[in-house]
C-alpha cells in the first residue's frame, strides 16, 4: 500500500517568523524530522543568533516588499515547503482600529504570502507545499478582533484558491487556538493568567495550546502528499463553545 506521507528527510524547509514561539517549533520540529531548514525573517543577524546553528541558514526577508520576497527565492533556488508563520495583528473595536494596522495585517498575512507564491512556486520539487497561518478569529467572532479576524478569514480563502492555481503544489494552511507564544504578555502576568484560565474552562479539551500542537500539525501539513486547499483549525474546539 502506498502512503501518502512523504518523510522530511533532506528536505528543504524554508520558515517566515520570528526565532522564537511557533517558527522556533516549527523549525526544531523539521529538523528532527531530517529537514534542512532556513529560517527567514526582517532581522536577519537576531535570527542567526536566536538560533545560533550551524546548520540553520538565516535569511532576510520582508513580506511587505514584493523585491525582498522575489530576491530570497533566487537566492535559495529550489526548496520543498516554504511556512510564512508572520503576522500584524490589527486589534481593537471598530471605533479605535487604525487603517494602517489593517493595511500592515492585511499586507503580512494576505498580501506577502501571494507574492510568496508567485516567486516561490517555480522553485518546489515534487510534493512541496506552501502552508500559511490563519486563526480562530477567522471562525469565532469576537468583539475587538475584527481586524484579525477579515484578516485570517481572508487566509482561509485564499488557500483554496492558491491550492487550485498552484497544483500540483500544495497549499494547507494551519489555524491556531490560543497558544501561550508570548503574544499575550501585553496583558500582564496576572491578567494572562486570568485569560488562560477563561479559556481553559471553555475550551473542549480544557487546556491552552502549545507551540509543539502547532508544529505537529505544520509537519503533518507538509508531508502529507494528498491533502491540499484545507486549513488545519488547532485550536481545542474554541469555535465550538
Amino acid at each position: 500500500m502506498n502512503s501518502s506521507l512523504q518523510s522530511l528527510q533532506d528536505r528543504t524547509v524554508v520558515v517566515i517568523g520570528r526565532g522564537s514561539g511557533i517558527a522556533r517549533a516549527i523549525t526544531d520540529a523539521s529538523r528532527a524530522a531530517g529537514a534542512r531548514v532556513v529560517v527567514a525573517g526582517r532581522d536577519r543577524p537576531a535570527l542567526a543568533r536566536a538560533y545560533d546553528d550551524p546548520d540553520i541558514r538565516a535569511e532576510e526577508v520582508d513580506l511587505n516588499d514584493e523585491a525582498s520576497i522575489a530576491s530570497l527565492a533566487q537566492r535559495l533556488g529550489n526548496v520543498d515547503h516554504v511556512v510564512s508563520t508572520a503576522s500584524a495583528r490589527a486589534r481593537g473595536h471598530v471605533r479605535d482600529l487604525d487603517r494602517e494596522a489593517l493595511r500592515r495585517s492585511f499586507d503580512t498575512k494576505v498580501i506577502g504570502p501571494i507574492m510568496m507564491a508567485k516567486h516561490f512556486t517555480p522553485h518546489i520539487g515534487v510534493g512541496g507545499s506552501l502552508v500559511l497561518f490563519s486563526g480562530v478569529a477567522a471562525f469565532k467572532p469576537t468583539v475587538g478582533y475584527l481586524g484579525v479576524a477579515v484578516t485570517n478569514g481572508a487566509v482561509d480563502f485564499l488557500t483554496r484558491s492558491l491550492a487550485l492555481e498552484l497544483a500540483p503544489v500544495r497549499v494547507n494552511t494551519v489555524s491556531p487556538g490560543v497558544v501561550d507564544t508570548g503574544a499575550w504578555d501585553g496583558l500582564g502576568e496576572q491578567g494572562k493568567r486570568d485569560y488562560f484560565e477563561r479559556q481553559r474552562e471553555r475550551n473542549p479539551v480544557r487546556r491552552i495550546g502549545t507551540v509543539e500542537d502547532i508544529a505537529t500539525a505544520v509537519v503533518f501539513a507538509m508531508t502529507n502528499t494528498f491533502m491540499t486547499g484545507e486549513t488545519l483549525r488547532i485550536d481545542g474546539g474554541e469555535p465550538l463553545t
